[in-house]
Parts: structure tokens; C-alpha cells; sequence
């Protein structure tokens, strides 16, 4: 390939400050050379008449020629000038890959007589190659929570130079968070992870695109660029750790394929899926070592998958990495360092003599579980064995007799969390270096009762609607207890509390599978809520037990319908009220009062009248029962109007009771007469028929009054009372048919409950009504019945 006049510069430079010829070694006839590579065709390697001290007319004489082992040319002789130069391009990289050193060798033959001279061209690297990566992106993700401290291995950069040519340095972009860590290893090899220096925060910065340059040694450098993308997730917080930084193997070199080269071992804190680990090399492993050794990603078991050679190779350097499930994936890094080593070749054997089938989980540290004998072939240091569990599991192995050792317990078993122990016994000898072998005996753990039944509830809440029907299962509670056999065996009760007396009337259990069946039908007018407390005892001896609360909720039907407390009915099918003829749009004429005995939805109540003798005279509201008028009274309308009010409840379905009112509307008597102004200017205008009419008219008026005021008085005093305030007689109801209010029948000497000039009875729920005489009022109102307010009477005082 054609080369830039900087290059040509360069090489000529190197071709004056290199010796171009070595010492020719006379003792061994070996001409050594020296040239850069990528020298271009017919640029000068040596004279090869001057470096064996003959004439140049001799080469041409003698027909002198070079030979190569591979037949490969890249050199040629002038036999005119004896001048050794560059007949094809000679690449370093090409030639001898990795190789730091790279030599040409050829043979110079010589004919007439015959001779031959060794010759060898050492080719020089040169910086002609920059690094460069894998791949145009590194794709990075990592938790939010992850440590500053943690690492991430990166991609190396490829470089085909070598010795100062090759990749020496990285540089990451700057950042605040991120930096690098270099490591140089066997071979001058650099590589690099990327560092977290500053702790993360995802919702400040959920990306981060840095850029990764490596730099060679060569002068000038060369580099190469990759871009690192890192996304960062939420939230598996806790990285796998092994439970060695670093494990060191030792490995025959015959050892066969698919032997165990150790098992590594991470544990991660989380739990669940972020707790499942995969065993894995890291990607800076070489693909040579990848295909000499294996991973198990599940169990961490290193294998040997292709022949050893120790003359090869006799040390493996691997970085291998556990990775958690969880989102985002966590990464754990070790070492496994593996030395091939030469060959104590029989391994020690185990014998179990002795082994328990089954170990109560009880059983006392110190119990001995199994007798074993290890003998090795060998004899020697070879032969002499040592054995070992690991110290994870509850055993431990003790020197018994020669070569003779026995297992057993050091703390207490849990069948419950253990049932079957797998104990694997390492044995090895003392051989350089040492071989061993395993064992796995298996060991039952036996149950003792010693769990108590446990409900997944401490307490529960059930729901039961009233009027159910006696004798239905409404709950079925279950306990657990890991137990075996009968001590896992649970009977089910209620216990017995002083508070609890009731419990057994209304409910009962099934002592085998927990139910519990309701043995009466439930009213929640009168109960609401049961608290019952059950308790699971297991067979065990001695028996264990546990309880749980059930807390019973009774659920309202819609059961009862809506009683009216007022207007009440006196004496009569229906309520009667007077309102006067000058009553206006909107008048109260009475509110009408109901209850229902049922609670929420099913108590919420709505008032419709359907039937009146005027439907246009009279309105119910929905929700408050008043009823008012919708205009003015006419004379033309009857005076006395009937009303029908259904109440209905809100239940599914509704109930509904209907009241009867009987309005009875009087004259507007009280009414002075009016004449015309000019009537009283004129004395002869009043006449004596006038007077007589105004007479009349008063008389009639006053024994009105008095009647009304009598009927009144005497219908206040048998039903509850009267009380005189300011002129005005007060009638104090007591609601009737109410179940709130009464809970029994009213008798004689019941005392009231009214409010006049500050007296007050200590009965709960009256009405107050005044009949009031008016004879300043200039409107119609003399007489009419009214609500008594005291508040709105002492505030208009």
C-alpha cells in the first residue's frame, strides 16, 4: 500500500538511527539484521558481500540465492551489488501476530564449492495500528443504589502492535461520577473498569453517554474512541459477594476432561428473583482460557473442558462474575487463579462404616450421625489424609481412630427449615500437589414437635348479613404447623374468655377443618358485632397452640320500615292542623318526622305526598318532610283539605309507611274594616246599622276566640301539657309511636319535655306548639295554632 511522504520520512530516520547490521557471528556463520516493518520495496536490509567478506562478483559467480523455511519471500539480493533489500511488504502484525519478538529466517546458499550461511531479519514494530474496540458502543446498565466503589469491567481495545506500540492507557471523558481503574496484566496486557466515584441518583440523571479512549505507547500515539451508554434502574440495591475475593485452584495437568476445577460461591442479601445468581466469565477472558475451562452458571462449578498442558501454560488467571436476576442485574466480580501442577495421582477413598438413617432434629451438638475410613495408596506424605465438611453445614468431622474419623453434630437441626442434609466429605492427602476426593452421605432429620399451629391472620374480619339463615358455615379459618404426622395433626375450638360467654349461643366450630356455622339468625337492630377467639391446638406431646381473633360483622337488611313520629294522629286515623286563610306562598304549614330502626342507606328517607284534595294548593319537600304552601289560599279554596304523605326508605327494596293530614283553613276574621278616608270627614256617614254590624261582628269574634281557646287548652292538657309564656298558652307533644324515643309504652305522671321561661323537662323529644292572641296585628292572624320557638320568642323580645 502506498505510504504518506510522513511515513517515508519516518522510516528513513529509523533506518539511519538502527543498526542495520549485527555482529556477524563467525563461530556459528549467522548474519543478523535488524529493519522496521513496513520498509517499502527496495529500501536497503544490508550488503551481504560485505557481511561474509566476499567479493560481489563471487554472488553472481556462485549463483547466490536465499532461502526460507515457509518459502515466504520478502527479501531479495542484488548480485550485482550484493546488496540485500525489500522485495514484498513485510507487516510485523501479519507475520507473527502477538509475538513481541519476530524474526525472518532464510539460508544464504552459495555454489561452487557449496555453502550456506544462517541469516535471520529481526523486524521492528512500528506504530502503524491504533487501537480500536470491539464494538461501537459499550451498553452499561446499573441500579441507582449501587456503591461508589463498585466496578465494571470494560471491552479492551485491540491494538495488533506491540511492546510500547500497544494500548497503555485509557482516558474516560470527564465526569462527576465516573472514572477508571487500570490494571496491567501478565503479558503487558492493559485493561480497563469503570469506577463509580460518586454515589447515583436517577431521578437526577437517568443516562450518562461518556467516551472511553485508548492510547498506545507509540510515539506519536495513536488512539482509539468507543462510546460507554449506561442507563441507570431501580432498585435491586445489593450486589452478589463471594465468599472469596480471590479462589486459588491446583490442577494436574493430566487431569481428565470435565474434572471439578473448584466451585465458587456468591450470596446475595436480597430476596427472590434479585437473590438468583448465574455464574459467568467476565468479558476481558480470553477466548483461548474460555474454551479450556467451563462454568456451570448455576451451580459456580469451573471445569476442565479441554487437555492441560503444564508446558504450555502453567498458570490460568480468570475473572469470573455473578450476576443477580434482579432488574437491574447486579454484577459480583472474583478471581479464580489456577495453577497446573504435576501429578500426585492417587487420589484418597472413603469408606462409610457406619451412618443413622435419621437424626431427631433435637438431638444434642456433639451427637456422632456416621463412622468413615479414609485410606490413600500412596504412601508417604501422599498418603497421609486429611478430611473435612464444610462449615456451612451443622457437622463437623473428628480424628477417631487411624485414619478413622467421625461425624458429628455441632448445634441443633430444624427439620422444618432442613429435612435432608447432604453432607459431602473432602478428603485429601498431603502429596505436592495434593489430591482429594468427596463423599455425600445423606442424613434424615426426625420431627419434634416443637411449632406451634400458626393462623396466617392474627385477626379477621368477616361480614354476615342480618336474617340469615341458622345453621350456615360463614367462616372457615386454617392454620399451618410444619410439622410431621400428628404433631402437625390441629383441632380447632373457641377459647374460652369471660367475655366470650355468649359466643357458644350463637356460633359453633368444626374441630377438624375450622369452620364456623352461625346457629341463630342475627338482628342488627339488636347485635352488631361478635368478637370470637379461635384457637388451633396440634397432637403433639406435649400439644401446642395458637389463637386468632374473628371479628363477626353483622350487615344491615332492610328489614324495618319508617315509622312517623309526627305529626301524630289524635284520637283518629289522621293528624289534624289549622292554618289561617292568610297564609302565604311557602307557608310551613307542618314538618313531618319520621324514623327507621335500619341504619345507612337503608335509613335514609324521602317524603312524597300522594293524594291531596288541592294538588296545587300543597308541596312535601323530598328530603326535609315540610310541608308549605305553593301559593296563596283563595276564598274560593274548601277550608278543609286532606293530604296523603308516603315515606319510603332507601333499602333494595324500599318500605314506606303514609300518614294522613287534615288541614283545616280558618277565615281571616280578624280583619278590620277598611273605609274610604273621606267617611270620617263625614259625621252623618256613620250610621247606627253600622254600629250594630260592629257589634255583631266583636261579639261573634270574641266567643270565636274564646272557644278555640278552650278546645285548645283542653286538648293540650290531655296529651301533655300546657305552659303559659307572654300571653301565648304553649302545648308541649310527646311524639308517639317512636322507637327511639319511647322504649316503652307512656303511663301517667311521664314527665315532658317543653322550653318556656327557662323551663325545661327532662323528656327527650317534644314539640311545642302556641295559640297566641294577636289583637294589635293588622293582618288576619288572631288566631291560628303555631311552632313555639324559645330561642326565636326571647330573641324577639
Amino acid at each position: 500500500m502506498a505510504k504518506s511522504p510522513s511515513n517515508n520520512a519516518l522510516r528513513f530516520m529509523m533506518l539511519v538511527f538502527i543498526l542495520l547490521v549485527s555482529i556477524l557471528d563467525q563461530g556459528q556463520g549467522l548474519l543478523h539484521y535488524s529493519i522496521p516493518e513496513e520498509m517499502e520495496y527496495g529500501s536497503t536490509v544490508g550488503n551481504i558481500a560485505e557481511n561474509l567478506g566476499i567479493s560481489v562478483r563471487e554472488l553472481s559467480a556462485r549463483k547466490c540465492r536465499l532461502v526460507s523455511a515457509d518459502g515466504r519471500q520478502y527479501l531479495e539480493v542484488n548480485l550485482e551489488t550484493g546488496v540485500l533489500f525489500v522485495s514484498g511488504r513485510i507487516d510485523r502484525e501479519q507475520i507473527c501476530a502477538e509475538s513481541t519478538s519476530c524474526n525472518l529466517a532464510f539460508q544464504i546458499i552459495l555454489e561452487n564449492p557449496l555453502e550456506m550461511y544462517s541469516s535471520e531479519v529481526e523486524i521492528l514494530d512500528i506504530n502503524d495500528n491504533s487501537p480500536s474496540f470491539p464494538e461501537n458502543a459499550i451498553v452499561l446498565e446499573m441500579a441507582e443504589s449501587i456503591a461508589p466503589g463498585s466496578r465494571f469491567p470494560l471491552e479492551s481495545a485491540l491494538d495488533p502492535d506491540v511492546g510500547t506500540n500497544a494500548v497503555n492507557k485509557y482516558i474516560i471523558s470527564t465526569n462527576e461520577h465516573f472514572g477508571l481503574e487500570i490494571h496491567v496484566r501478565k503479558g503487558a496486557i492493559t485493561t480497563a473498569e469503570l469506577l463509580l466515584e460518586k454515589s447515583l441518583d436517577r431521578e437526577q440523571q437517568a443516562t450518562f453517554q461518556l467516551v472511553l479512549t485508548a492510547v498506545d505507547g507509540g510515539n506519536p500515539p495513536r488512539s482509539g474512541t468507543t462510546q460507554i451508554n449506561i442507563s441507570l434502574l431501580d432498585i435491586n440495591d445489593n450486589a452478589p459477594v463471594f465468599d472469596n475475593e480471590v479462589y486459588i485452584a491446583r490442577l494436574e495437568e493430566n487431569a481428565p476432561l470435565g474434572a471439578l476445577v473448584t466451585k465458587i460461591k456468591a450470596v446475595d442479601l436480597d430476596q427472590g428473583t434479585n437473590a438468583e445468581l448465574k455464574y459467568s466469565f467476565v468479558n476481558v477472558v480470553p477466548r483461548k482460557v474460555r474454551e479450556l475451562f467451563s462454568l456451570d452458571p448455576e451451580t459456580g462449578e469451573i471445569k476442565v473442558q479441554e487437555q492441560l498442558d503444564f508446558e504450555d501454560k502453567n498458570s490460568y488467571e480468570l475473572d469470573v462474575q455473578a450476576v443477580d436476576n434482579g432488574l437491574p442485574a447486579i454484577t459480583g466480580l472474583s478471581k479464580v487463579l489456577i495453577n497446573v501442577i504435576d501429578v500426585n495421582d492417587n487420589a484418597p477413598e472413603i469408606t462409610v462404616t457406619s451412618l443413622s438413617d435419621k437424626v431427631p432434629e433435637d438431638a444434642a451438638p456433639g451427637t456422632v450421625v456416621a463412622l468413615i475410613g479414609v485410606t490413600d495408596r500412596d504412601f508417604g506424605a501422599n498418603g497421609q489424609v486429611q478430611c473435612h465438611i464444610p462449615l456451612e453445614l451443622p457437622f463437623e468431622i473428628q480424628s477417631s481412630l487411624n485414619n478413622h474419623y467421625k461425624v458429628t453434630t455441632t448445634r441443633l437441626l430444624d427439620r422444618e427449615t432442613t429435612p435432608i442434609y447432604n453432607i459431602p466429605v473432602i478428603a485429601w492427602d498431603s502429596g505436592t500437589p495434593p489430591l482429594s476426593t468427596n463423599k455425600t452421605m445423606q442424613i434424615s432429620v426426625s420431627d419434634v414437635n416443637d411449632n406451634t399451629p400458626r393462623f396466617s391472620q392474627s385477626s379477621y374480619a368477616i361480614y354476615v348479613m342480618e336474617n340469615n339463615a341458622p345453621g350456615a358455615s360463614i367462616f372457615t379459618l386454617t392454620a399451618f404447623d410444619p410439622d410431621l404426622d400428628q404433631n402437625s395433626y390441629i383441632s380447632y375450638s373457641f377459647r374460652r374468655n369471660l367475655q366470650d360467654y355468649l359466643v357458644p349461643s350463637y356460633f359453633s366450630i368444626n374441630s377438624i377443618n375450622g369452620t364456623i356455622y352461625a346457629l341463630s339468625s342475627f338482628d342488627y337492630e339488636n347485635v352488631k358485632t361478635f368478637q370470637i377467639h379461635v384457637q388451633a391446638r396440634d397432637a403433639g406431646v406435649p400439644p401446642l397452640s395458637s389463637s386468632a381473633t374473628v371479628n363477626v360483622i353483622i350487615l344491615d337488611q332492610n328489614d324495618n320500615a319508617p315509622v312517623i313520629v309526627s305529626p301524630s294522629a289524635q284520637s283518629g286515623s289522621a293528624a289534624v292542623e289549622i292554618l289561617p286563610q292568610s297564609a302565604a306562598q311557602g307557608y310551613l304549614v307542618t314538618k313531618i318526622m319520621a324514623t327507621d330502626a335500619d341504619s345507612g342507606q337503608n335509613a335514609r328517607l324521602s317524603y312524597q305526598m300522594v293524594q291531596a284534595t288541592d294538588p296545587t294548593l300543597f308541596s312535601v319537600g323530598r328530603n326535609s318532610g315540610e310541608i308549605r304552601t305553593t301559593r296563596n289560599i283563595l276564598e274560593l279554596d274548601e277550608t278543609s283539605q286532606s293530604l296523603v304523605v308516603l315515606v319510603r326508605d332507601n333499602g333494595q327494596p324500599s318500605l314506606s309507611s303514609t300518614t294522613t293530614i287534615l288541614l283545616s283553613i280558618l277565615g281571616n276574621v280578624s280583619e278590620k274594616i277598611s273605609e274610604p278616608r273621606d267617611s270620617y270627614s263625614n259625621p252623618g256617614y256613620f250610621t247606627d246599622i253600622n254600629l250594630y254590624l260592629i257589634v255583631t261582628f266583636g261579639s261573634t269574634s270574641v266567643l270565636f276566640l274564646l272557644t278555640i281557646i278552650f278546645l285548645v287548652a283542653l286538648k293540650c292538657k290531655q296529651d301533655v301539657g300546657v305552659i303559659q309564656v307572654d300571653g301565648c298558652t304553649v302545648c308541649c307533644f310527646r311524639p308517639r309511636d317512636s322507637k327511639e324515643a319511647f322504649a316503652r309504652s307512656p303511663t301517667r305522671g311521664d314527665p315532658l319535655s317543653c322550653s318556656a321561661s327557662g323551663q325545661t323537662a327532662p323528656f327527650p323529644e317534644s314539640y311545642h306548639y302556641s295559640v297566641c292572641l294577636s289583637p294589635e296585628s293588622s293582618k288576619s292572624e288572631f288566631l291560628f295554632l303555631k311552632p313555639y320557638n324559645p330561642s326565636l320568642t326571647q330573641a324577639q323580645r
